[in-house]
């Protein structure tokens, strides 16, 4: 069974370092999993596309026709990667936005690997203290290493503490977590349909 990954990037640029950052954690995470012998694909979410949908999400308490798939792929997901652009030490307030208008249960037990961007590595710290409660929160389990990107980090070669190193290794330990799991069951809305011929064969008892 393939297993599905959603990246979550919550840049606001085009293009936007951390979609780059997004897209190298599944790439890397696919590679992983390939290594354990499992299949996956990555379904990529970029918030800034659905900014006034969440918006409208806020103040209907609803989702609408564009924004309701999203919900449903986060909610369906093997593993969730997470990768937000830090703003006055936390995450963005599209990002939060996001978590915001999840359902409660949406990421209970899923596997979640955070990420983040930012100017520079003394942001790197709101990983800890606001990502990982964040989705503790949401009793998401959290991948321990989480991946920062300063400016600095995208050209740095360091084998053992350079971008690439940190981007392998988180996406190793969010491959071995889903490797060991059962694949997420898909979800069928007609599943408590009632049988039609039933029903036919009822109206004429």
């Amino acid at each position: 069974m393939t297993r599905r990954i959603v990246v979550v990037s919550a840049g606001l640029s085009t293009p936007s370092s951390t979609r780059l950052l997004a897209d190298r954690l599944a790439t890397a995470t696919g590679d992983a999993l390939v290594r354990r012998g499992e299949q996956s694909e990555a379904e990529v979410i970029e918030l800034r596309e659905h900014a006034r949908d969440l918006a409208d999400h806020l103040v209907t308490g609803f989702p609408n026709t564009a924004l309701r798939p999203v919900l449903e792929a986060v909610e369906r997901a093997d593993a969730v990667i997470a990768v937000t652009p830090i703003f006055s030490a936390s995450y963005s307030g599209l990002f939060k936005t996001f978590v915001d208008v999840l359902d409660r249960e949406a990421l209970a037990g899923t596997p979640v690997l955070v990420a983040a961007t930012g100017g520079t590595a003394r942001h790197s710290l709101a990983l800890e203290h606001a990502m990982r409660p964040l989705f503790a929160h949401l009793r998401a389990t959290v991948v321990p290493t989480a991946v920062f990107a300063a400016p600095e980090d995208w050209g740095a070669t360091d084998a053992t503490t350079s971008l690439e190193g940190r981007i392998e290794r988180a996406a190793d330990e969010l491959a071995g977590i889903v490797a060991a799991r059962p694949a997420a069951a898909p979800t069928d809305e007609f599943t408590d349909v009632p049988d039609f011929t039933a029903l036919l064969e009822g109206s004429r008892s």
